[in-house]
């Protein structure tokens, strides 16, 4: 058996004759080639030694990538034809990386950054069949795989492959059962979007259709076929433009696959209120799409129905009752009372609970707020106070819970309600430091 200096000078002479190239075409000197050299053969002894680690591949790795980058701006300045090895080198590191640690997710997911960005789809692949084999209880490996073949290759058919397949090894997987639901969200939008470019944006028939589930790990799709949708990589956006005059009589712009996604994941996880109160919260980020209401509708009757007195059904039905609602309409005031009595009276029922119930309420009244700037004065009042009140309850202390609270919003997007928030804080908890901070740095960017 070859020792680890046998194998590391293997592999330093198969990189000899390029090194030579570089050399003779006076892209690097002769000192930046010995200084090259010696530093393969550095890495070449340690990750062919025993007792290496992944992040000895991975400073190996990063080395060739920065070599790479140099030869790359060298050829573009002299203006000189070379191809060589390239980012091979690159793939053939990362292929011995994930042989040697195929237990490695951190090793497995920088090798499919590094072929994303490089836009290497056939060895993506690959690589994502390897990774699904070695780790199928791995949910994220899933998710990863799906929205890949979803966002750069738009493919619905074998985006929703990976999520059948990964729900039959990680059936218990809530994170999964979301991301599954969002994935066939978002190609409804999709779809909605292209038809509406196309003129076709009309109301799509409410029935929906059953059929017997042949295949107990499958969840129960209505009948649309890949033939009714047949998303095409020649289309900017994954739509097959002719297909879609078709589906003015699918169930597809309802919604009603992510609410069989939404069903089936009820049956797994038994009717958790928890779980159908995560449902809704994703659907309600789709705010955009004709078909949202009639999804959060269904998942509040499912929570009326299964767990009526559930801290999570007093959510959603706040939620709900001012969802889409504009403060400059008539019917407000009432809709608004009516809403902040569900909420009031779930803080009584559940004490325990009142933490969530707060922020709920607090990120809802935020929303509220920034859309009432022109609307009647009492009921800028009315929200104002009842956000002081409410964000009194989630944060009694020190301030860090709304310091948190700010990140979240930031994270989501939500940077108008963050600010509205920051501001908010520092009234209350003008002691906080990091309170002040945020509150320094909008100062500043408003004087900028």
């Amino acid at each position: 058996m070859a020792g680890p200096s046998d194998k590391a000078r293997f592999y330093l002479e198969q990189s000899a004759t390029e090194l030579n190239e570089l050399e003779r075409k006076k892209i690097f000197t002769r000192e930046e080639i010995s200084s090259i050299s010696k530093k393969r053969s550095d890495f070449e002894h340690i990750i062919n030694a025993r007792g290496s680690h992944p992040s000895d591949y991975l400073r190996y790795i990063e080395f060739e990538k920065n070599v790479d980058a140099l030869r790359r701006k060298r050829i573009k300045r002299l203006g000189v034809r070379y191809k060589g090895a390239g980012q091979r080198t690159i793939y053939f590191l990362y292929n011995r990386a994930t042989r040697k640690f195929p237990g490695d997710l951190t090793l497995w997911m920088q090798y499919i950054d590094f072929a994303r960005k490089d836009k290497a789809y056939k060895r993506l692949n690959d690589i994502f069949t390897s990774v699904a084999r070695l780790h199928p209880t791995k949910p994220e490996i899933w998710v990863h795989a799906a929205t890949y073949f979803m966002d750069t290759q738009a493919d619905i058919t074998n985006a929703r492959s990976y999520m059948q397949r990964g729900l039959r090894f990680c059936k218990n997987s809530e994170y999964l059962w979301l991301e599954y639901a969002r994935l066939e969200t978002i190609y409804v939008g999709k779809i909605a979007g292209r038809r509406k470019i196309l003129g076709l944006d009309v109301d799509p028939t409410k029935s929906q259709q059953n059929g017997d589930d042949e295949d107990v790990d499958m969840i129960a799709l209505p009948q649309v076929t890949a033939e009714d949708i047949n998303p095409s990589l020649k289309q900017d956006d994954g739509v097959d433009e002719v297909a879609l005059q078709n589906l003015a009589s699918a169930p597809v712009l309802t919604g009603a696959i992510p609410l069989a996604v939404f069903d089936s994941a009820m049956k797994q996880f038994q009717g958790k209120a928890r779980v159908a109160e995560r449902f809704f919260a994703m659907f309600a980020e789709f705010e955009q799409l004709s078909c949202v209401p009639r999804l959060l509708q269904h998942v509040l009757d499912y929570l009326h129905q299964n767990a009526p007195q559930a801290v999570e059904t007093a959510m959603c039905e706040f939620c709900m009752q001012l969802y889409g609602r504009n403060p400059a309409d008539p019917e407000f005031p009432p809709v608004l009372a009516d809403a902040l009595g569900v909420i009031s009276s779930a803080t009584q029922q559940h004490q325990s609970d009142v933490l969530r119930l707060s922020e709920v309420a607090v990120r809802q009244l935020l929303s509220l707020q920034r859309l009432s700037t022109d609307t009647d004065p009492s009921v800028q009042i009315v929200i104002s106070q009842r956000l002081r009140k409410y964000l009194r309850a989630f944060d009694q202390e020190s301030g860090d819970k709304i310091v948190n609270l700010v990140r979240s919003l930031q994270q989501e997007g939500r940077r108008h309600d963050s600010e509205a928030l920051i501001r908010l804080g520092v009234k209350l908890f003008g002691a906080n430091e990091e309170l002040q901070q945020l509150n320094s740095a909008l100062d500043t960017r408003v004087e900028g």
